[in-house]
């Protein structure tokens, strides 16, 4: 189990994650309205570290830019 601290930056022109000292900075097209961009922020990071959507969580900060996400990469 892995904790990653990431900055979000939603309505971007490319998804795409940046390595930002010691965080991560993720560019999502997708707007925060309705959850959209944090589906988007799961995936982009799921593919980012090669494992499942579902090994990737939200752990704080759910309506923040700021947030705090554990990967699961034994399952």
């Amino acid at each position: 189990m892995k904790t990653v601290k990431i900055k979000v930056v939603p309505n971007a022109k490319k998804d795409k994650v940046l390595y930002e000292g010691e965080r991560l900075k993720v560019y999502v097209t997708a707007q925060p309205t309705d959850g959209k961009a944090n589906k988007a922020v799961i995936e982009l990071l799921a593919e980012f570290f090669g494992v499942k959507r579902g090994n990737v969580r939200i752990v704080r900060g759910e309506r923040s830019r700021e947030k705090i996400v554990e990967i699961d990469a034994e399952k």
